[in-house]
């Protein structure tokens, strides 16, 4: 199956199940969720795998079991892939890659790799590149002082506080969501992202 983006039921799919999110209506809609939703982006995933890497598409379940919110399915069919990570929601499409939610171990070799002169002012240049071209670039979490051991005065500060580094992109539904630009902008935003990637892999592993 040739991808050619979600057609207009994935979204109202999703727009009925944030009104109705119970098992019933899963059950009656799931051949809606399986030939439109999940469908496009097994084969989005299968075309994006020669250049990055081989994805896999998130259950729809939710992970209840510690939450106070019970209901039971994600508003949105996610994947992730070595090179990044791609959403879609009646909200549109979302596209990110980087580091999110790193171990202890990573998030300090992140950091001890952005206090150096020259491999910092590297991530700090890729980052203001990413910025210039329209890309959100933030963290799960920023800390809103220094962390343990560096000075607050760090002249590369803000990137210090942030606890990761990921950068994404998000568009509103419109019609392209329903044709292949949806792939091309996919692309086009994981290839951006391809300078933060190899800077994380050459310093963070």
């Amino acid at each position: 199956m040739a991808f050619t983006g979600w057609p207009v039921e994935a979204i109202e799919f999703y727009e009925g199940l944030e009104d109705d999110n119970t098992k019933a209506y899963w059950q009656e809609h799931k051949p809606v969720y399986d030939r439109c939703v999940k469908a496009p982006m097994a084969a989005l995933l299968e075309e994006l795998a020669d250049d990055f890497g081989a994805g896999r598409i998130f259950r729809p379940n939710r992970d209840i079991r510690f939450s106070t919110d019970k209901t039971p399915y994600k508003t949105n069919c996610a994947a992730q892939m070595p090179g990044g990570y791609v959403s879609f929601s009646a909200d549109g499409l979302f596209v990110g890659s980087g580091l999110y939610m790193p171990s202890p171990d990573q998030l300090r070799r992140v950091r001890e790799a952005v206090a150096i002169e020259k491999t910092g002012t590297e991530l700090e240049s890729i980052v203001a590149a990413l910025r210039k071209a329209g890309y959100e670039v933030s963290a799960h979490e920023t800390l809103k002082t220094a962390p343990k051991g560096y000075p607050t005065d760090h002249p590369r500060i803000e990137l210090l506080r942030l606890k990761g580094i990921v950068m994404s992109r998000s568009w509103p539904v419109g019609a392209w969501l329903g044709t292949k630009q949806a792939k091309d902008r996919v692309v086009a935003c994981l290839t951006d992202a391809r300078p933060l990637t190899a800077w994380l892999e050459r310093h963070v592993g």
